[in-house]
Order: structure tokens, then C-alpha cells, then sequence
């Protein structure tokens, strides 16, 4: 099967950005079930008259699921090839994320080198910033990704179609 496999770790450029072609609206039910599975008794996200109380006047969608959307939104980008994420840091939050709101990401490549211990791989440093329809930033990070070099990544395969499965 043929089509995009991500980019390898010679692919990526210090200095180059990266406007990820996925967004993505946050559903009330997306909110709720990232809270209640991440045990986040935070009444915040899930409870319409408590929020109604704070600032906002309505419930924040869970921050831990923004950051968790931002970085999927990247990976088509970024990590489709990664052998592992190392870490993130720097995570700032500078504005809020509510049901309905689309989330959009954009990437800038700080570094690349090749790994001291894993002659397969390198390692990418970036930092991305998610931000939402109005053009506000809702989510910064920097994320080290190891990246396989190509020819070094797991194979992709795909069974071959027989002709009742076929398209056309």
C-alpha cells in the first residue's frame, strides 16, 4: 500500500515550521469522558452550574486533554516515525479551551542530531503552539521526539486485496 508514511528523521530541518493540516472541534463528550477517565474530579469540567460560578461562566474543557489533542494533531508531522516521545517541557496554557472551540496546531523545528546511543535513530526538539479559531493560542510546548532515520522504522504492510474487496 502506497501513501504518506510520515516524515524520517532526515526529512526534519532546524528552523523550518510546520502548519499541521488536521484541526479538530471539541465535543462536550470529549471533555467529559477525558476527565472522568483521567480521574479528574475537578467539578470545572463537568459540572454546568459549578462553572457557571467561576470566571468563566462555563465549564473549561480539561487542559491535560488539550495538551493531549495538540500533540495528535502533530503527529501526521512529527512523531508517525517516532521510535519514542523523550519529553515535553515548557508547557504553558495562555488562554482557555471550551466545548465547541476547533483546535488547530503549528510546529517550528528547533534541533536535530543524531542520537549518541542509537545510530538508528535522531532526535528533534520542537515547539508547537495550539491555538483555536479565533487565532488565540490555547497550548505552547517543546517536545524531544527520537525519530527513526529511513530504511530503520517498522515495516508497514498491509494485505493484499482480493478482487471482491477491490475498489471499482
Amino acid at each position: 500500500m502506497t501513501g504518506w508514511q510520515g516524515r524520517y528523521f532526515e526529512d526534519f530541518a532546524a528552523g523550518e515550521q510546520i502548519e499541521h493540516g488536521w484541526a479538530r472541534t471539541v465535543t462536550e463528550n470529549d471533555n467529559h469522558q477525558f476527565t472522568l477517565l483521567t480521574c479528574n474530579s475537578n467539578m470545572t469540567h463537568t459540572n454546568d452550574v459549578f462553572a457557571a460560578e467561576t470566571e468563566f461562566g462555563k465549564p473549561l474543557v480539561n487542559s491535560t486533554f488539550t495538551l493531549a489533542l495538540v500533540s495528535g494533531l502533530t503527529v501526521r508531522d512529527i512523531s508517525e516515525n517516532a521510535m519514542a516521545n523523550l519529553g515535553w517541557e515548557s508547557v504553558e496554557i495562555p488562554g482557555p479551551v471550551f466545548v465547541g472551540d476547533t483546535i488547530y496546531a503549528t510546529t517550528e523545528v528547533l534541533e536535530c542530531r543524531e542520537s549518541r546511543s542509537r545510530p538508528e535513530v535522531g532526535i528533534i526538539r520542537v515547539r508547537t503552539v495550539g491555538y483555536k479559531q479565533d487565532g488565540n493560542p490555547v497550548m505552547r510546548f517543546v517536545r524531544t521526539v527520537m525519530v527513526f532515520k529511513r530504511g530503520f522504522g517498522p515495516r508497514r504492510t498491509w494485505p493484499k486485496l482480493n478482487d471482491a474487496a477491490s475498489v471499482g
